[in-house]
């Protein structure tokens, strides 16, 4: 059973050229997809479209089998995959680490104590420990970056789509999130342009070019 699936999409965004055509893509339990592609050729559409934060102009989407049509079908399918944007600050809007990465479990109308344990163990993974009463506007970039992905790992998702996630890391926390990654996170869709990222992480891979998606070697 396909996690996502998109079959035949088409995407352009209005009084633009058409960026995807007839797109075919499925990430299923155990894949760790990486796709790589030029800038502008539509790897962030992508995923923003599997989330529904976009709409395709033709094509269908579904999500453990079951279509993606309303935003309510979109609503049930965002508690059972993440999604990590590639800029940081378009996720975090709390004004505690502590709250940012609590504001999903909570919204999920999940006991307060079961979720304060999440969110502990959320940041342990990543090496944030003790972060809980930090201020989120002082946090360095990889700070920052690795608090949105706790806030996903802390939804304990079924699979996660990461934008760009290493992106701006200094080595100490590009460690810690690689580590975490491979870890925590049994099936994920990545876009990067680091091709030994991918290598490492990754037991599939794809090139998105002229708005289709095509296998490469691993």
């Amino acid at each position: 059973m396909d996690i996502v699936s998109l079959s035949g999409v088409d995407f352009a965004y209005p009084g633009g050229p058409q960026i995807l055509r007839g797109l075919d893509f499925r990430l299923s339990q155990g894949d760790r997809a990486g796709i790589v592609g030029r800038n502008g050729a539509g790897k962030s559409t992508l995923f923003r479209l599997a989330m529904g934060l976009l709409r395709p102009t033709r094509g269908e989407l579904s999500c453990f089998d079951k279509p993606l049509v309303s935003e309510k079908d979109f609503l049930a399918a965002r508690r059972q995959i993440g999604f990590v944007f590639q800029d940081s600050d378009d996720q975090l809007f709390c004004p505690t680490v502590f709250e940012d990465v609590a504001f999903g479990p909570l919204n999920l109308g999940l006991d307060r104590e079961l979720v304060k344990q999440k969110v502990t163990g959320a940041l342990e993974a990543l090496g944030l420990g003790g972060f809980e009463r930090r201020l989120v506007h002082q946090l360095s970039g990889g700070e920052k970056r690795l608090t949105a992905l706790a806030g996903v790992l802390a939804m304990e998702p079924r699979a996660v789509l990461l934008d760009e996630p290493s992106t701006g890391l200094d080595d100490d926390h590009a460690d810690r999130f690689e580590a975490m990654l491979l870890g925590n996170v049994p099936t994920f869709a990545v876009v990067s342009h680091d091709r030994d990222f991918l290598a490492r992480t990754c037991n599939k891979l794809y090139l998105l070019d002229d708005g289709r998606l095509t296998a490469l070697p691993t």
